[in-house]
């Protein structure tokens, strides 16, 4: 069996397949256990593409294969101080269970490295869950590794705090 035929488009809200594809993939990943296992809510199903369409910092890809979205990539602007340049912050890395192992993760980094190289952004970064070693696996294929400043202080911690 040949390896499948990718297309990644940046995604455009304006069009309606694109904002569909868009919440279905991450309304799939949203429903596994990954992604907390609930699925998104309604309000997030309504209000979603149109405030992050009306954002600047906000970009995503979507892989396709044929007629099919097979993955998506959500990508927020941040700034790094120390190095006086933008950067851009990997929200989420989306896979339909069905083509995870098949190259959609490489597809979705090339694209994310692309558009952080066009915007002269000094780095990638992302987060990822330590019982999800696949990823973690697929991620420092693409080059990502752990944050640390200083050995002696460690690697650095991802923490929130959610508010109301």
């Amino acid at each position: 069996m040949s390896a499948p035929e990718f297309r990644t488009l940046p995604v455009d809200f304006s069009l309606s397949r694109h904002a569909e594809a868009f919440i279905a993939l991450l309304d799939h990943y949203a429903a596994d256990p990954m992604g907390g296992g609930t699925g998104l809510s309604e309000f997030a199903k309504r209000n979603l593409v149109p405030r992050l369409a009306a954002r600047d910092d906000f970009f995503a890809f979507i892989v396709w294969s044929g007629e099919e979205p097979v993955g998506l990539i959500n990508l927020i602007e941040g700034f790094s101080t120390f190095a006086a340049r933008p950067l851009l912050n990997v929200h989420d890395v989306i896979v339909h269970a069905g083509w995870r192992g098949r190259g959609v993760v490489d597809a979705l980094f090339v694209a994310a490295e692309a558009l952080a190289v066009a915007r002269d952004c000094c780095k990638l970064t992302l987060e990822v869950l330590e019982g999800n070693p696949r990823a973690a696996a697929a991620y420092a294929r693409s080059g990502f590794k752990p944050y640390e400043l200083d050995p002696q202080f460690g690697r650095a911690v991802f923490m929130e705090k959610k508010l109301a």
